[in-house]
């Protein structure tokens, strides 16, 4: 099979290419991701795969939330409008193609495991810092997703009963103190409270639009404000991150989402708080924790290669 189709379905964008056998991406186009339905969602899809071409390429597709072996969406706290979903049965129908459907995670994992950070690792874990926190586990030299392939929701374990609301609707999760949004909230309520003057310039000027975006820019210029920001943010990331270390023995954990572009502004605070947190740092060999080497391509990337596998 020469060439496959992946999307890459998220809280705010369908991002799709077209791979040939080898890795290399023949076509891309993106859309805004819809948030009124499987059908809004089922007609932004059919504008990404036309753009891309390849008339009859399989299709594999990558989303947020818990995804069943028969392809069905059935939950996903980011995309609320999306729930008990047929999207595999939908999507073949409305294309004439083959299609398989798997979380997004799973296959950005998969996307590092053939071609990026994890390549040649048998134990590896991917998180996804974005709108929300995205996992995929592979282990013992493949792919696991559980009993019914709703493994490593890695975001929704409680780190704090009294934290802050998750959007899934339970207090305190990891992903309610270590996505993406979060980071942008921890730095409101520091603005809020203390000013942090260089991150509200970054906004323009308007503390209510402060987002991880501003924080990120004021950091790289050295900002003290957001420098601290930062290392609170990252020590929440890394407690999260020491806990499926030690549950899972990794080798390695592969940090995937738009925030591994701050590289050393985030993980020289991420690796220190990990060995902080880590049990038994000093007797146990090295986990690398490392960023994504494919970046916001890797799920449409690793989609298209879960394409590979049906005809």
């Amino acid at each position: 099979m020469s060439h496959t189709i992946g999307l890459d379905i998220g809280g705010t964008k369908v991002l799709g290419v077209r791979l040939d056998e080898h890795g290399s991406i023949e076509a891309e186009a993106r859309q805004g991701s819809p948030h009124a339905g499987l059908d809004a969602l089922i007609a932004t899809s059919l504008t990404v795969v036309h753009e891309l071409g390849g008339d009859g390429d399989p299709i594999g597709v990558g989303i947020a939330g818990l995804v069943d072996r028969g392809g069905n969406v059935l939950y996903s706290p980011n995309l609320p409008t999306v729930r008990r979903a047929a999207l595999r049965d939908e999507l073949t129908s409305a294309t004439g193609r083959t299609v398989v459907v798997d979380n997004d995670a799973n296959v950005a994992l998969l996307a590092e495991v053939e071609y990026g950070a994890a390549a040649g690792r048998r134990h590896a874990l991917l998180v996804t810092l974005g709108t929300g926190i995205g996992g995929g586990m592979y282990l013992d030299g493949r792919m696991y997703g559980g009993a019914n392939n709703f493994g490593a929701e890695f975001g929704h374990f409680t780190v704090d009963r009294s934290g802050p609301m998750c959007a899934c609707g339970e207090r305190g999760h990891w992903e309610a103190i270590a996505s993406g949004s979060a980071l942008g909230r921890i730095a409101r309520e520091f603005v809020g409270r203390s000013g942090g003057a260089g991150i509200v310039a970054e906004a323009g000027g308007d503390t209510a639009a402060v987002q991880g975006i501003h924080v990120g820019h004021a950091a790289s210029k050295g900002d003290p404000d957001a420098l601290h920001i930062l290392a609170v943010y990252a020590d929440n990331v890394a407690l999260g991150l020491a806990a499926l270390a030690n549950i899972f023995d990794p080798e390695m954990i592969v940090i995937g989402g738009g925030l591994v572009e701050l590289g050393n502004l985030l993980f020289g605070p991420l690796r220190d708080a990990f060995g902080r947190h880590l049990e038994g740092l000093d007797y146990r060999p090295a986990i690398a924790v490392v960023p994504a080497h494919l970046g916001e391509r890797a799920g449409a990337i690793g989609a298209a290669v879960l394409a590979r596998g049906v005809s």
